[in-house]
């Protein structure tokens, strides 16, 4: 008695993004239902769902078994359809479709495009899968593949074809949903089907190539970015500037990257982007490599939105990286100036994926980016339109926030990332060496023991009164343990600086904690609060001086 109502709220609870009403009915559901099979065991259940009294009979295919199906079991359920030409297994049709699609693509000397995706919907779209083999004429060829790749596929539901070099074969993949007598009835059928999509494609690009890229910014004048923020041409013209300001800041050159900004956005005014959304940059590299820009202009154009997502690909040029930051900046700065914050909830204009993507770009590529002073230079790009005070630090803590995320995802421990960001780096790649040095001394034997001594000194420091001085005077040591520190501070600094120089954190935390012996040899001999004032405020100069030793990586005591 329990079973429909379970049954039924399971498909009440579907994730269905619209449900429907059919005849005259008030039942809702993604289709309308036909009939309802519900046995427990070898018995009926007696119930109505969705306007359907359950039974035993199911349907087969229907042209190679129009007739009724009796399900004898639960255990016989698969095998009683398969007889009657119906694969009920979602994944066993996914298999077969993957395989014969490998075998065939094989056969064409190519290799097959499978998102999966669309792998999974075309599973969900056939019940006896039959893939077949068809083409389309070759002067299609001549259109930017993306472009007949995302119509085939996202309209036709077909498996592309690619040859050994990446390019695209005028072949394609097509899943029956029939054993035909005549599956060249079928493939006709889909070449014919297929020909007015790629029609299409190729009207617009060559519509678009009538005119240079360049003369399609006149119409971003009036597409408006955001209302406080102006128009797309405004933001194009503000990525310019920042990105000549960015690329010789990462090694690249100004001049291109200014020129790829400007640039940058044109291609979402052709009628090819307007048709296929999905072929902005795209669209804009095909064009600009036509007009005769510069390889790595053209690039850029769509390169400016990678990653496009989580693990996702990144530019391959210094011009693409630098058009990647600037137009993702500016976003951040333009959206947070007008107060547009993200909620937890709602982040309208992808702004934590944007902050993920410049980090991204600035670690995995190892390009050293001042971000603190890149962040202000963006925020002079917009003048009046925004409310200048704070904004750059509000932006570099929303960005620099972003990593901890990304360290935990990496099973970095957030003690590890405080400790960097106590420092507040203002390079992203700067701030990942720390993170990796830091996480590599947590592993020695004698972290614990100095993150506890820099936490124990960082107390001490805070405490005391007036200003430390700068300069250890060994004349007011009267303890022999405070001479093998010092001695071992200054050894200490003059091995870690080169160190420093070079980034090499890794190595300058590995020298610091030899350490810990005399360290631990102070603490045990020697008492800080001295009566004398000269012995004491030489003291906190000696401890003074030794925890900045470990500040130029991190601060350690936050890992205690």
């Amino acid at each position: 008695s329990l079973l429909p109502t379970i049954v039924e709220d399971s498909l009440n609870d579907l994730p269905i993004a619209k449900r429907m009403r059919w005849g005259a009915r008030k039942e809702e559901f993604v289709r309308p239902t036909q009939w309802l099979v519900m046995l427990f065991g070898d018995q009926v259940v007696d119930c109505t769902i969705l306007a359907q009294s359950a039974g035993r009979h199911s349907r087969g295919h229907r042209f190679h078994h129009p007739q009724d199906v009796r399900i004898s079991s639960p255990a016989g359920y698969l095998s009683d359809l398969r007889a009657a030409h119906v694969l009920a297994d979602f994944n066993e049709r996914r298999q077969i479709i993957s395989k014969r699609v490998d075998e065939l693509a094989t056969q064409q000397e190519g290799t097959a495009i499978v998102p999966p995706s669309l792998l999974d919907e075309v599973a969900g779209l056939v019940e006896w899968p039959v893939p077949l083999v068809c083409s389309f004429e070759e002067r299609f060829l001549e259109v930017p593949q993306e472009a007949l790749i995302t119509t085939m596929q996202d309209n036709q539901k077909y498996f592309c074809l690619l040859d050994a070099e990446g390019k695209l074969l005028p072949r394609f993949i097509t899943v029956a949903n029939i054993e035909s007598k005549d599956p060249a009835q079928i493939v006709t059928g889909n070449e014919k089907v297929v020909r007015p999509r790629l029609t299409d494609a190729e009207f617009f690009f060559k519509q678009d190539k009538k005119q240079k890229l360049e003369t399609f910014n006149d119409r971003l004048k009036n597409v408006v970015f955001q209302a406080q923020l102006g128009s797309v041409f405004d933001k194009a013209e503000r990525v310019s500037k920042l990105a000549a300001y960015i690329a010789p800041r990462i090694g690249g050159d100004a001049q291109r990257a200014a020129r790829a900004g400007l640039l940058s956005k044109c291609d979402l005014s052709s009628e090819m982007v307007g048709e296929f959304p999905e072929m902005q940059g795209i669209a804009g590299y095909y064009y600009a490599k036509a007009d005769g820009e510069p390889e790595d202009v053209a690039l850029a154009l769509n390169e400016q939105y990678m990653p496009r997502g989580a693990g996702a690909e990144l530019p391959t040029t210094l011009t693409g990286a630098a058009v990647a930051i600037a137009d993702k900046l500016d976003t951040l700065v333009g959206i947070f100036g007008i107060g547009m914050l993200p909620t937890g909830s709602k982040d309208p204009y992808a702004l934590r994926r944007a902050a993920l993507g410049i980090l991204r770009i600035l670690i995995e590529k190892k390009l050293d980016l001042n971000l603190v002073e890149t962040v202000k230079f963006a925020v002079t790009q917009f003048g009046a339109k925004i409310k200048p005070a704070g904004l750059a630090e509000q932006v570099l803590d929303f960005i620099f926030d972003r990593l901890r995320a990304r360290y935990e995802d990496e099973g970095v421990d957030v003690a590890v990332y405080l400790s960097v960001r106590a420092l507040q780096p203002a390079s992203a790649l700067d701030f990942d060496q720390r993170v990796q040095a830091v996480q590599a001394f947590r592993k020695l034997p004698q972290a614990a023991a100095l993150a506890a001594v820099n936490k124990r000194v960082s107390n001490l420091l805070s405490k005391a009164e007036g200003s430390i001085a700068q300069t250890v005077e060994p004349k007011y040591f009267d303890n022999a343990n405070e001479f093998s520190l010092y001695s071992a501070i200054q050894q200490a600094d003059h091995a870690v600086q080169p160190m420093a120089a070079e980034r090499q954190y890794s190595e300058s935390l590995a020298r610091l904690a030899m350490l810990r012996e005399p360290v631990d040899a102070f603490f045990e001999a020697v008492m800080v609060n001295a009566e004398d004032a000269n012995v004491r405020a030489n003291r906190y100069a000696l401890l003074s001086r030794l925890r900045g030793l470990f500040l130029g990586v991190a601060d350690i005591s936050l890992l205690g």
